[in-house]
């Protein structure tokens, strides 16, 4: 256990009408430190995760964070991007940095601002995370990627759209009752199952309740090494981090596989001295639903193929053998990219210290996270536990 989380703030996820890149950073950061009872002089050091990619003309953005406050002047600040896992790339380098012995008390703040974005340029900076030389003229974006996915996996395994309805309608289900979610609705399954005119099919066997939301918002979270932790007001120490990054192009790896997902669970389980079976609750990345489905079984809830088993007999539900996204996930909660891993991780440490309000898991005693950039190409994985 070297560093912990000891404070944090998340903002609401969605379109946030008269909010910046440069709004967002200043409210998350400030609230993050009144969370911990510190003061911006305390912190040693700040890491912003914000992906961009042309989503805000403002580029060069780690120094926002010092707009929250001129005692930030002359801290040092850096900007980290890892795809969709750029929020967790944020919190796994300020884990370094204590480590390292850098810092004792550092900053994290991830961001992103995507709905003033015209629809067509969304999807063409979310193309970005693929391989573009291989995978940039794929229709309908990234959801193509994933449609592509998922019509590999049908052929494969057999028609996984009961399974993918299923995910659906439990993520939306949890959804309702999470005050920062995006999409506070339960759907049903029956709505999650239909193709529709509020349904439609987006990319292969993929339907617009299989796809997470474009979303506004931002989360932050203060780190401080084990001996400074004990000494505030809450610390939930990491029993592991894991990231393993894999090829870009889907060409050179078994899509189906998400490999470096399973590579990512097992040194963490590892690290951590625990199996799936000790964890209460995992926060995983469902850009996708198809992408949950296959991450069952990269993390060992199911062999290869027989993720829907999982799904359909409601292992993953609240109250199951492992409740997943008990936030609504990505699908409901919102994904606005450089925000969502630490949103995972303030959201885990919520449910340890039992202050998650209408999604509390009970009892939750040890939180798995699972973060994704790309279509399984940067894979963090983290096991929290609360010691104070």
């Amino acid at each position: 256990m070297t560093a912990c989380i000891v404070g944090w703030s998340h903002l609401p996820f969605g379109k946030l009408e008269g909010e910046t890149v440069e709004t967002l950073i200043v409210k998350a950061a400030l609230g993050a430190l009144d969370h911990a009872g510190i003061g911006p002089e305390d912190v040693d050091e700040i890491v912003l995760g914000h992906f961009n990619a042309g989503f805000s003309p403002q580029d060069f953005t780690a120094s926002l964070v010092l707009q929250a406050s001129d005692a930030f002047r002359f801290k040092p600040a850096t900007r980290v991007e890892n795809a969709c896992a750029t929020g967790s790339a944020a919190v796994h380098q300020g884990i370094k940095t204590i480590r390292a012995g850098a810092a004792k008390v550092v900053l994290v703040v991830g961001v992103e601002k995507m709905t003033s974005t015209p629809g067509p340029e969304i999807g063409k900076n979310l193309l970005k995370a693929s391989y573009l030389p291989e995978e940039g003229d794929i229709p309908a974006g990234f959801a193509g990627v994933f449609g592509q996915i998922a019509a590999a996996y049908f052929q494969k395994y057999g028609d996984q759209s009961d399974a993918l309805a299923t995910i659906a309608a439990k993520n939306h289900k949890n959804g309702v009752n999470n005050p920062y979610a995006q999409m506070r609705k339960d759907l049903g399954y029956d709505f999650c199952r239909q193709e529709s005119d509020k349904n439609p099919f987006v990319a292969g066997p993929l339907k617009r309740t299989d796809c997470s939301l474009v979303s506004d918002g931002a989360a932050a979270l203060v780190l401080t090494d084990t001996q400074t932790a004990l000494k505030m007001r809450r610390a939930v120490a990491f029993r592991a981090a894991a990231h393993v990054q894999d090829f870009l192009p889907i060409s050179k790896r078994d899509i189906l596989q998400f490999e470096g997902c399973a590579e990512g669970w097992k040194r963490a389980l590892n690290q951590a001295g625990v199996t799936i079976d000790d964890l209460s609750f995992v926060e995983t990345h469902d850009c996708f639903t198809i992408a949950e489905l296959i991450e069952y079984e990269a993390m060992g809830l199911a062999k290869p193929g027989e993720g829907a088993k999982v799904a359909l007999e409601g292992q993953t539900a609240m109250g199951g053998r492992l409740p997943v996204n008990p936030s609504g996930g990505l699908k409901a909660k919102g994904h606005p990219i450089g925000a969502s891993g630490v949103s995972m991780h303030v959201l885990s440490s919520m449910q340890l210290t039992g202050e998650a309000g209408g999604i509390q898991v009970p009892g939750a005693k040890l939180a798995g996270i699972f973060n994704m950039g790309g279509a399984a190409v940067a894979n963090y994985v983290s096991v929290l536990e609360r010691i104070k």
